[in-house]
């Protein structure tokens, strides 16, 4: 849950960044909002969690 989260909030600042910068304008927002809000209720979804889990594991494990 707490990398979810964290993962949401972050993917937020950088559609706003993105939106402020001109670089997005907000009808392509709003779609990639709603597809990223209707791809979560697709049977993708849990594979989609599994593979950024997997990708935060390995980040995770990296040390420096």
């Amino acid at each position: 849950m707490a990398i979810s989260l964290s993962v949401v909030l972050l993917l937020a600042i950088i559609l706003v960044v993105l939106m402020r910068g001109g670089s997005l304008k907000a009808g392509p927002a709003i779609v990639a909002v709603l597809f990223g809000f209707f791809l979560a209720s697709t049977g993708m979804a849990p594979s989609i969690n599994r593979f950024l889990d997997s990708i935060a594991d390995t980040i995770n494990s990296i040390s420096f």
